[in-house]
Protein backbone atom coordinates (compact mmCIF):
# COMPACT_ATOMS: atom_id res chain seq x y z
CA UNK A 1 0.00 0.00 0.00
CA UNK A 2 1.44 2.89 -0.85
CA UNK A 3 1.47 6.22 0.19
CA UNK A 4 -0.08 8.01 -2.78
CA UNK A 5 -2.73 5.03 -2.92
CA UNK A 6 -6.37 6.35 -3.07
CA UNK A 7 -8.50 6.44 0.33
CA UNK A 8 -10.34 3.20 0.91
CA UNK A 9 -13.90 4.83 1.12
CA UNK A 10 -17.09 3.85 -0.48
CA UNK A 11 -18.55 6.47 -2.17
CA UNK A 12 -21.34 8.31 -0.98
CA UNK A 13 -24.63 7.04 -2.33
CA UNK A 14 -23.28 3.47 -1.32
CA UNK A 15 -22.78 4.27 2.19
CA UNK A 16 -26.23 5.80 2.11
CA UNK A 17 -27.82 2.73 0.77
CA UNK A 18 -25.85 0.56 3.65
CA UNK A 19 -26.93 2.67 6.43
CA UNK A 20 -30.76 1.79 5.03
CA UNK A 21 -30.11 -2.11 4.99
CA UNK A 22 -29.10 -1.20 9.04
CA UNK A 23 -32.10 0.61 9.51
CA UNK A 24 -34.20 -1.62 7.86
CA UNK A 25 -32.55 -4.65 9.44
CA UNK A 26 -33.31 -3.58 12.96
CA UNK A 27 -36.57 -2.40 11.83
CA UNK A 28 -36.98 -6.05 10.71
CA UNK A 29 -35.58 -7.67 13.72
CA UNK A 30 -37.72 -5.29 16.08
CA UNK A 31 -41.03 -6.03 13.91
CA UNK A 32 -40.59 -10.06 14.52
CA UNK A 33 -40.09 -9.68 18.61
CA UNK A 34 -43.43 -8.06 18.38
CA UNK A 35 -44.72 -10.75 16.27
CA UNK A 36 -43.72 -12.97 18.86
CA UNK A 37 -44.70 -11.61 21.69
CA UNK A 38 -48.12 -10.83 20.05
CA UNK A 39 -48.13 -14.79 19.49
CA UNK A 40 -47.67 -15.46 22.66
CA UNK A 41 -49.98 -13.46 24.30
CA UNK A 42 -52.54 -15.47 22.32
Amino acid sequence: MLWSDPENEPPEELRRAQGMVRRLGILVALAMVLVMFVIGLR
